[in-house]
């Protein structure tokens, strides 16, 4: 059988945690920053665990994660 193709862009967002969760970066991050408060951009820092409805179809698309 034929190694499977994942998915790039998918490949670059989601991360496999120790135990096997899907983890993502936070939304909100990434510009726009200047009239965010301190606080706010303190809690979109860290990286979330992805929701158990969307991590199917990360796993189709991440075959090998």
């Amino acid at each position: 059988m034929p190694k499977l193709k994942s998915r790039k862009s998918a490949a670059r967002r989601f991360r496999s945690s120790g135990s096997g969760k899907i983890m993502r970066r936070k939304t909100h991050r990434s510009h726009l920053l200047e009239h965010k408060t301190s606080g706010r951009k303190r809690r979109l820092a860290g990286v979330a665990v992805v929701n158990e409805r969307d991590e199917e179809n990360v796993r189709l698309m991440l075959p090998y994660l």
